[in-house]
């Protein structure tokens, strides 16, 4: 488990640095919305990116060595924009082009893997060893998670003292999820916690409950940000065990539909990434509610969600 003080330290080192994102009540669906789309970076992972950088000497941060499906990376290059130093962020050849971009224009260095998600991840990994640089990982990185268990403490304060029975988080790697886990542990509270995986790359459901990834494939999906291979002694994985949260997939099509439904009716552009978790309420109608759902990005490339709500014309 994440010391209970680096859950606190990371709340007091993240203060004013990242966005306190809006949580929005349906109460009609008996739902809460946690809007991590509108955050700096238009995704949660600058908060486990910048808790963990900030925790870093001056020369650590000089030879940072990230991998990343988009989101983290340009948290990473954020980061370190702000607290000074340099990123080196390797990335897969299928990662969006609309994020590589992204974290070029925040002077991020890019080195582009060709495959999926894990072969970048093992390439990093090889690089930083081999320069002496810090590797951050997007979820095997225990202050990495302290940064993200901030969502959990923001949905915690923000719900004032309304009670929900389940969360429900999207899953790549597990650290977000373990963070929530964190929070709401800590402060005593027992829900159920729900993490979705896409079915067309199901690599954490896999390892979570079957302890393997042999056989899974890669497919392309719409929740690109959670695609990919994992670290299978991840830390994440543990913490998770230890706090009994369920892995569900989750088809395409419902992906699609959600990323629909989130704009028609309640105005939020989100990636497939974050909108995967609201299509979990749509397939498992037997998940407890009030249920509080984690928007976790908006960094969906215009072409594609145009095409998704219906209007090209859409800015």
């Amino acid at each position: 488990m994440i010391p209970n003080e680096w859950l606190v330290e990371a709340q007091h080192r993240l203060e004013g640095k990242v966005l306190r994102t809006p949580l929005i009540h349906d109460r009609d669906a008996s739902i809460f919305l946690k809007l991590e789309n509108l955050q700096i970076t238009g995704s949660f992972k600058i908060r486990g990116a910048l808790n963990r950088i900030l925790t870093l000497s001056e020369d650590e941060r000089a030879r940072v060595v990230t991998a990343s499906a988009g989101n983290h990376g340009l948290g990473v290059a954020y980061a370190i924009h702000l607290a000074g130093g340099k990123a080196v962020i390797f990335v897969s050849d299928h990662a969006v082009p609309q994020k590589v971009e992204a974290i070029r224009a925040q002077g991020g260095e890019i080195r582009e893997v060709r495959g999926g998600y894990g072969e970048a991840e093992s390439a990093a990994i090889r690089f930083a060893e081999s320069t002496n640089g810090t590797f951050i990982s997007p979820y095997d990185d225990p202050q990495v998670i302290a940064g993200q268990a901030t969502v959990g403490f923001e949905l915690i304060d923000q719900l004032e003292g309304k009670s929900i029975r389940s969360v429900i988080v999207p899953v790549g790697g597990g650290g977000l999820l373990a963070g929530i886990g964190s929070a709401l542990q800590g402060a005593g509270l027992k829900v159920n916690l729900i993490g979705v995986n896409p079915v067309e790359s199901q690599f954490f459901y896999s390892q979570y409950t079957r302890g393997i990834q042999a056989g899974v494939e890669d497919r392309p999906t719409l929740a690109d940000g959670l695609a990919g291979a994992i670290n299978p002694a991840a830390i994440s994985i543990p913490i998770l065990k230890n706090l009994e949260a369920s892995i569900i997939t989750i088809e395409e099509p419902a992906i699609r539909e959600a990323v629909r439904t989130i704009w028609k009716k309640y105005g939020q552009k989100v990636e497939g990434s974050a909108a995967i978790a609201m299509a979990a309420l749509a397939q498992e109608p037997s998940i407890e509610k009030p249920a509080a759902v984690i928007l976790t990005g908006g960094n969906i490339q215009q072409e594609v969600f145009s095409g998704l709500v219906g209007d090209p014309k859409l800015k």
